[in-house]
């Protein structure tokens, strides 16, 4: 009791149960807690921030495929120079087809190993060297989406990711310029560099194209949000009143069978037993015949049947014989030997010809060009 009576007053007066506690800031408003100032950058974790290094060794290893083999022993000596200032070590394994990234004892990040992990993934997803390299930054992530359990049939997952890629790649160039990423649509699955925002709107997109949502509505609203986020009034404001609403038109259509039962009307008394054969030959009369008559019957029946199959096997090799209809002879019509000749049109052209000079010189002209020649000529003498 004396304990608790002593530490009442201490209580009282204000002071923390324990001699080191901080005095927590009041009347801070939480939206300065919660915003981040415009151009702030988290300081580059140095040397001086650990400079005892790590404990213990750390490796992480991945395979590739068979087809980036080429492509990875051309760029290996490029991945060990980025890794190697970092002071991480990357082995290639060309016979297991792997690669491998581990800490040496100079390695004073602890967590360069993950973006060193990150990098071999992505360079195993065919992500280029120089995009896959931008990992190793501080204020880059990386996102694998793996896309291939996410529609069973076949045909419709190759149609959805074609479309997620657009036409000449344009909807995937779209979401790269709104959300800073970097995308690469391989296989089964999509390999996205960028900020931490961007890669939270890329999964989505990817997600939502694959479960039947056009990428094109997303990429709407991204513009949008892109637009809003501009103004600092509408920051701390909710955007719901600016985004769309699109509406799901697609019904699904229920499969109509080929073969319809139509149900017959329902009636409590059941249907009507079916006729014996011994009904149905009291009904014909033949019960009362005898053995014989009924077998004389049956011979009749044959014939019958056979004689009128034999007949119209008759008719079908007689169609053989039969000549076909000949078209009627057309005769050719006569050429009309009486021509009329328009006498006045061929008057005309006859006039108009005389009028008109033609190559051959008259008897005058002749004169007097001739003369002309002959006193050129006595000029010249």
């Amino acid at each position: 009791m004396a304990s608790s009576s002593v530490r009442a007053p201490v209580l009282a007066a204000g002071k923390g149960e324990f001699p080191n506690e901080k005095s927590k800031p009041e009347n801070r408003d939480e939206a300065e807690l919660l915003t981040v100032p415009d151009g702030w950058k988290e300081p580059v974790f140095s040397k001086d921030d650990n400079p005892r290094g790590l404990l213990e060794e750390s490796s992480f290893a991945t395979l590739f495929p068979k087809y980036r083999e080429a492509y990875l022993k051309e760029c290996w000596p490029l991945v060990q120079k980025a890794l190697n200032e970092h002071h991480v070590s990357a082995t290639l394994d060309l016979i297991e087809g792997s690669m491998t990234v581990c800490t040496t004892k100079k390695t004073f990040d602890p967590y360069i190993i993950i973006r060193a992990r990150d990098l071999i993934k992505l360079l195993a997803r065919s992500v280029a060297f120089e995009q896959a390299v931008r990992i190793l930054q501080d204020d880059v992530a990386c996102d694998i989406i793996k896309i291939g359990s996410l529609v069973r049939n076949k045909e419709r997952f190759v149609k959805r990711r074609q479309r997620l890629i657009g036409p000449k790649a344009s909807t995937l160039k779209a979401l790269e310029l709104l959300t800073n990423c970097y995308i690469m649509v391989q296989g089964n699955t999509v390999s996205a560099i960028g900020p931490f925002n961007g890669l939270k709107e890329v999964r989505k997109v990817v997600l939502d194209t694959m479960k039947n949502i056009h990428p094109i509505y997303n990429i709407k609203t991204l513009m949008i949000k892109r637009e809003l986020a501009k103004d600092s009034e509408l920051r701390t404001q909710s955007w719901e009143r600016f985004l769309p609403q699109f509406k799901h038109k697609n019904v699904n259509k229920r499969k109509e069978p080929k073969k319809k039962t139509v149900k017959k009307e329902y009636t409590p008394f059941p249907p009507p037993q079916p006729e014996s054969q011994i009904d149905k030959e009291l009904a014909s009369g033949e019960y009362f015949l005898k053995a014989n008559q009924k077998k004389r019957q049956k011979m009749e029946a044959i014939k019958a049947k056979q004689a009128e199959a034999l007949s119209k096997r008759q008719e079908e090799r007689n169609k053989a014989f039969i000549p076909p209809k000949e078209k009627p002879l057309v005769k050719p019509k006569e050429a009309s030997t009486e021509s009329k000749l328009d006498v006045a049109a061929i008057k005309e052209k006859v006039k108009k010809a005389k009028g008109k000079k033609l190559g051959a010189l008259t008897a005058e002209e002749v004169k007097l060009k001739m003369e002309a020649d002959e006193k050129k000529k006595k000029r010249k003498k």
